[in-house]
């Protein structure tokens, strides 16, 4: 994990209570955590804040779309995006990736996933990979599908 903090990270879900546990996370890796709850604050506050990540629920736009994501990139292509679900399916974490999540992590490993998800999209990841862990993975669909996954060359690699 991170040595020190990092400046900003903006935390977007609709669910308040999840919101409140995944910021007390986030806070032990960065100075600033801004929540937001909405498509349109998220896109609103990465524009105005120039945060370093952005974690955010896959379910934040109603309509189910990840147009919300591709407008983020657009917009904010420097920012990583790691992007929270609870579902476990292949095609979902694809669709994610290949709009242009950095990292895909489900809800259901939070707790140890995510500060390692933060630490491998800012390029300061020092352990070693285990199912468990985060996997390195390029954008074709036949590659395998661990808890957690990057794009890969989000570290550098």
């Amino acid at each position: 994990m991170s040595d020190k903090p990092l400046s900003c990270v903006l935390l977007a879900d609709r669910h308040h209570g999840l919101t409140e546990g995944i910021r007390g996370l986030l806070e032990t890796a960065f100075e600033t955590v801004v929540m937001v709850a909405d498509e349109k604050s998220l896109l609103e506050g990465a524009n105005r804040l120039h945060p370093e990540v952005a974690v955010v629920d896959l379910s934040l736009a109603r309509d189910s779309g990840l147009d919300w994501l591709r407008t983020l990139r657009a917009q904010c292509p420097a920012l990583r995006v790691i992007v929270l679900s609870v579902h476990d399916e292949e095609t979902v974490r694809r669709a994610a990736l290949d709009a242009g999540a950095d990292a895909f992590v489900l809800k259901r490993s939070l707790a140890t996933d995510l500060l390692s998800a933060v630490d491998r999209v800012r390029g300061r990841w020092r352990g070693t990979t285990t199912e468990k862990e985060l996997v390195a993975i390029d954008a074709r669909p036949e590659t395998s599908t661990p808890k957690t996954e990057t794009r890969k060359g989000t570290n550098g690699q």
